[in-house]
């Protein structure tokens, strides 16, 4: 086998790594403890549970109540579009979103924190190293929808 055929394998190999664990979703997702899964050792992804300060996002205050608070997370996702409500349990919203052009997905979580009236958030790309700032750009967006 020649070098050049050596290539074709290795890059063939790591497009299929990578369409299936775009694919999968990841286990460590949901709430324990009051608290959204730790964020990964990769700058994809954001948080207003964690300490790190290049990850760290706000946030949301709740509107009303909890019903109310959730009709409004809801809306907002279906307003910024690409995504899919996975879960949607008394005090958790898990949605994926999907990206335009390349299809990658990311996992983002919503814990609605009723003793403090917080919506926590929780954005994840499921693969790759950076996300260009995506996370934090859609949850800006988001954070605008539901404001508004």
């Amino acid at each position: 086998m020649n070098k050049l055929n050596g290539v074709i394998i290795a890059m063939g190999a790591i497009v299929v790594y990578m369409v299936i664990k775009n694919n999968l979703t990841p286990k460590n997702l949901g709430v324990n403890n009051g608290k959204l899964s730790k964020m990964p050792n990769k700058p994809n992804a954001v948080s207003s549970q964690t300490d790190e300060k290049d990850k760290q996002i706000e946030a949301m205050e709740f509107k009303e109540n909890l019903a109310g608070s959730k009709e409004h997370i809801i809306k907002a996702i279906e307003i910024y579009g690409n995504a899919k409500i996975i879960k949607n349990e008394n005090n958790y919203i898990y949605a994926v979103f999907t990206t335009g052009k390349m299809k990658y997905h990311d996992d983002v979580e919503f814990y609605f924190d009723e003793s403090e009236k917080l919506i926590h958030v929780r954005s994840a790309s499921r693969i790759g190293y950076s996300d260009m700032g995506l996370n934090r750009e859609r949850y800006n967006k988001l954070r605008e929808i539901y404001n508004n």
